[in-house]
């Protein structure tokens, strides 16, 4: 069929692709949106939406278990998969109402395709017979499981976060391969559903603090999951539900399923060659603007080569319309103090530089204060005393990086996140009055010991020191 001009394309209809087509679309643009499944990409139908709605069905049978200690005397929770796998469906398509082809289409002024899209040249997409031409493009087709090199995995009816959600039954034995966020996320919840889960890394979380596997491994421990350290070598497949996998060190583990969630691989194959984008395996190249090689082309959210979440991405791709909608705007796309929560109970959440990153950059510079909910009022109340705040920070009480463990985490990191941003000092955080008891006055209260602290060291202590000598000196 014959070239169609538009203003822009956007190849992707997740999060991303939905922001950057929905703003150009808005200012009058003639946009074309092509997504190869179901707008809303993975956060809504693999990601985000279903992994929490588990966790919420999993949280809530926890909760009955441990009513008890509260005084209320309940029964073991029973549980059917098949009315959990209901509500986790009914939670995506609520959520979906609002991103289906006819409502995007329409709030936005965007024409919305459903089908695979490749490049012909720079400027020329093919969806099928299609051929659509755009003054610009943006890229935002996301990312999909990493299947890592196994032996025999081919082999193996495994999972990942694409099918995982669809069991109407839940297994006796789960495995899972790999401890990062979604591995751990997803051996919480079904070991609170009622399996029995075996969790297998080189290390449990190996993106956080140290601090923060001390802390969560025996949580996930004392409610059902195992965590393994070592590397999987195999996997057998014997009857329909018996998949054997072997450690390199020589130890097996048998279950009846298997979920594979070792990371997130950029979905690149476009072929990126005949429009010029230049890409590596962990992305496509993008520079400060988010502009590929093809400085007509942007790229955004898990299809580069940065961080991989969906608050990042639409972070990237409101810029990318901008930039590609605005020819005197050109806004950096890259942030570097990216926040991020695994919604693990308690959850994760941190902002900034760790501190080993933080040491490898500023040396003996770096300081580090911890502070324990032990002494939160509200994490006592709520019976989340486990968890803790750490603080990374500089002379003057600078803080350049933050770790939260506790239920309320996600919530909690973002006043980290503007002190680290330095849209507000610790100083001026702590002098803000915060509602008591709340969560927002644990995060005070740990920040007030850290101003605290630097307010008595070197001179400005010594001044501090003095003036208290001068105005209450004794006879």
């Amino acid at each position: 069929m014959t070239a169609r001009p538009y203003d822009l394309i956007v190849i992707g209809g997740g999060a991303a692709g939905l922001t950057s087509a929905g703003f150009m679309g808005k200012v009058g643009g003639r946009v074309a949106l092509i997504e190869r499944e179901h707008l809303g990409g993975d956060c809504t139908w693999a990601g985000c939406v279903p992994s929490k709605a588990l966790l919420k069905v999993g949280k809530m049978a926890q909760t009955v278990r441990e009513a008890a200690k509260y005084g209320i005397t309940t029964s073991p929770p029973q549980v059917d998969m098949a009315a959990v796998r209901a509500y986790v469906q009914a939670t995506i398509d609520e959520i979906y109402q609002h991103e289906t082809p006819e409502v995007f289409g329409k709030n936005y002024n965007v024409e919305v395709i459903i089908g695979e899209a490749r490049f012909v040249d720079p400027h020329t997409v093919a969806v099928g017979d299609r051929r659509l031409s755009a003054k610009k493009v943006i890229i935002a087709t996301g990312a999909r499981p990493t299947i890592p090199p196994i032996d025999g995995l081919a082999d193996v009816a495994y999972k990942t976060n694409r099918n995982i959600f669809d069991n109407d039954r839940l297994p006796e034995r789960l495995l899972v391969i790999g401890a990062g966020p979604i591995g751990v996320e997803m051996a919480q919840a079904h070991a609170r559903l009622g399996a029995e889960v075996v969790l297998i890394d080189e290390r449990l979380l190996p993106r956080d603090e140290p601090e923060v596997a001390e802390v969560i491994q025996p949580i996930l421990a004392r409610e059902g999951v195992r965590f393994v350290s070592g590397l999987v070598a195999a996997a057998q497949q014997g009857g329909e539900r018996d998949i054997t996998l072997t450690l390199k060190d020589g130890q097996t583990f048998t279950g009846d399923m298997l979920l594979v969630a070792v990371g997130r691989t950029p979905n690149t194959a476009l072929d990126l060659e005949k429009a010029g984008v230049d890409y590596a395996p962990d992305g496509i190249i993008v520079d400060k603007f988010l502009r590929t090689s093809a400085r007509h082309i942007y790229a955004v959210g898990d299809c580069t080569q940065g961080p991989k979440f969906t608050h990042y991405a639409g972070f990237q791709a409101s810029i990318a319309g901008r930039n590609a909608t605005l020819p005197f705007i050109n806004s950096n796309g890259h942030d570097e103090n990216v926040p991020w929560v695994t919604f693990t109970d308690p959850e994760i959440a941190h902002v900034g530089l760790t501190e080993a990153q933080a040491r490898e950059r500023h040396g003996d510079k770096v300081k580090v204060r911890h502070f324990s909910l032990r002494d939160g009022d509200r994490t006592l109340i709520e019976g989340d005393a486990e968890g803790f705040i750490k603080m990374v920070y500089l002379g003057g009480g600078r803080l350049i990086g933050a770790t939260v463990v506790s239920q309320r985490a996600g919530e909690m990191i973002f006043e980290f996140l503007l002190a680290v941003k330095g849209k507000i000092s610790l100083s001026g955080l702590v002098g803000l009055m915060h509602p008591y008891p709340s969560y927002s006055d644990v995060v005070k209260k740990a920040a007030s010991g850290l101003v605290i602290d630097e307010l008595f060291k070197g001179v400005s202590g010594w001044g501090v020191r003095l003036l208290g000598r001068l105005l209450f000196k004794t006879k």
